[in-house]
């Protein structure tokens, strides 16, 4: 047995050996030539599944380690009996994570609090939940717009385009790419959405870049339409526009799902289902010993601050996601390279909030954002 996989995927290499002969390329680097006579392939976003790479191949199954699976040609996968799986939710924290630091720098930018605003979520699904809920615990109303899960739950939970557009302060995008079709989001944020949202607003895509049309921004940013703007995907990456990025507040290379537990997690699905598909013994493996942190244990004066601020200093605390922005803005040529070498990242949940002076209440929000390991508050003498 033959497997090819993308040498980016951590955490894996030496777990399929005792099972098949395991060959690792970048993946740029994944061609027809290579996979020609391997049984699974282990792929990431940037390996284009379709027939230009399958055909005539030995191939029966695709693990793809991401969230995504729009680099999959689903319909010819289908009509060669090629199965393929991704690994849906494996980094919904990660971007929770991201999309809360986010957050973070533009209330300190713009001044700012979170109880005096909206944020509507376009697409609700793993990673959209998961933005909701953290944007719940920071005191926002949230708006929910997901037209798939609409039609199967009904419309109790969920709100129009138009009322997102009509409401919302901060617009953040969470759906996958669709070319056509009645949830087509293929430049779902065009001329008619820039022309419905309120002056003002604050546009945030961590989904697709393909989502955003970069000409529309551009043109809301520069007409004060769209306040403020936060990019982690782009269109026609990695060769993004120059101009774009000078003038959006936070742009980063595609990571936003890039935790090492979201890393973990997809790993780990794309084991499990090599594993059921050809019969192996690996059905319930996962990564372990994920590497610490090394500024895991943090303190925060609570004194004289309110629970926004204390919530503030946590998440900066554990990701500060200017960080990823400079390295970004000093170099767009090595767009790639910052994703394949992307600094170690871990969860809220990998980390040990200090709280010096506070309330219960603070406790309680950190842990309803994740931070697990809280050191109970005490009072100074």
């Amino acid at each position: 047995m033959k497997i090819v996989a993308d040498n980016k995927i951590p955490f894996l290499r030496g777990v399929l050996e005792p099972f098949a002969k395991v060959e690792y390329f970048s993946g740029k680097d994944i061609t027809a030539d290579k996979v020609k006579d391997a049984d699974a392939l282990i792929v990431r976003t940037r390996t284009k599944c379709d027939a230009g790479l399958l055909e005539g191949s030995k191939v029966k199954f695709i693990a793809t380690a991401t969230i995504g699976f729009d680099h999959i040609d689903a319909a010819y996968c289908k009509s060669k009996n090629i199965n393929w799986t991704n690994a849906p939710g494996c980094n919904s924290g990660s971007v929770m994570q991201y999309i809360a630091s986010a957050l973070m720098h533009l209330s300190d930018k713009y001044n700012f609090s979170f109880s005096e605003k909206t944020i509507g979520i376009i697409g609700v699904g793993n990673v959209g939940t998961k933005v909701a809920y953290m944007a719940s615990v920071l005191g926002m109303q949230v708006l929910l717009n997901d037209p798939p899960r609409e039609r199967k739950e009904g419309k109790s939970k969920f709100v129009s385009l138009d009322e997102i557009q009509a409401k919302a302060d901060i617009i953040s995008f969470h759906v996958p790419l669709n070319h056509t079709g009645i949830d087509k989001s293929f430049h779902l944020f065009n001329h008619d959405f820039l022309d419905k949202i309120k002056p003002g607003t604050i546009i945030l895509n961590s989904s697709r870049g393909e989502v955003v049309s970069r000409d529309v921004l551009k043109n809301g940013l520069k007409s004060k339409k769209v306040q403020a703007s936060v990019l982690d995907v782009w269109e026609n990456e990695p060769d993004i526009d120059l101009e774009l990025l000078d003038i959006i507040d936070i742009a980063t290379p595609h990571i936003a799902g890039y935790s090492a537990d979201g890393k973990a997690n997809g790993t780990s699905m794309s084991v499990q289902a090599i594993s059921k598909f050809f019969g192996l013994a690996l059905n319930n493996w996962s990564v372990q010993n994920i590497p610490k942190t090394s500024n895991k244990k943090f303190t925060i004066n609570c004194k004289e601050l309110l629970t926004e601020e204390v919530l503030k200093k946590a998440i900066q605390s554990s990701y500060d996601i200017l960080e990823d922005d400079k390295r970004l803005r000093k170099s767009t040529i090595n767009f790639e390279e910052q994703r394949g070498n992307y600094p170690l990242r871990r969860e809220f949940h990998a980390y040990t909030p200090e709280l010096v002076d506070g309330t219960g209440d603070f406790e309680q929000k950190i842990k309803l954002l994740g931070f697990n390991n809280i050191i109970k508050p005490y009072k100074t003498i």
